[in-house]
């Protein structure tokens, strides 16, 4: 996790040259930490032409989720918790859930077997009864937006 997270850092840094390397203080909400001096220093490394690190910028990359921000991984992503908001509130439709996997573990309020078998979870976050549930794009983007 950790270095997925400093990864990506690095990564979305790297496309800032110019404005990161010349501030003061590019990552000022940061801890002043080795980690924070070790990303500096690599994107001053690998944007400084000249530098025996230097990456041309045509073959730099940058990964980002989703719309360029970071999901929120802990305690669970934000996805996974709007699928088991959405069996809750469809469960009175689909009475067979009390007694399937992995509806039954929310349903009870067993989320230690939900969290625990990766298998269901899948299968509750793929389930198209939690997504698709008939409704028009337009109404599906309303029930997301209304936290439903």
């Amino acid at each position: 996790m950790k270095a997925k997270l400093m990864s990506r850092a690095l990564m979305a840094l790297s496309l800032c040259v110019g404005s990161i390397v010349h501030a003061q203080d590019p990552l000022p909400s940061w801890n002043d930490t080795s980690t924070k001096k070790a990303i500096i220093a690599f994107v001053e490394r690998v944007t400084k032409e000249g530098s025996p690190d230097f990456v041309k910028p045509e073959k730099r990359i940058a990964t980002f989720d989703n719309d360029g921000t970071l999901w929120a991984e802990q305690p669970i992503y934000f996805q996974f918790q709007f699928a088991i908001d959405r069996v809750k509130a469809l469960a009175p439709q689909h009475p067979q859930w009390k007694e399937q996997k992995p509806f039954n573990y929310v349903l009870t309020g067993d989320m230690k077997a939900l969290l625990a078998d990766g298998k269901s979870m899948m299968a509750l976050k793929d389930r198209s009864a939690l997504h698709a549930d008939g409704l028009p794009a337009d109404a599906r983007a309303a029930d997301v937006s209304a936290g439903k």
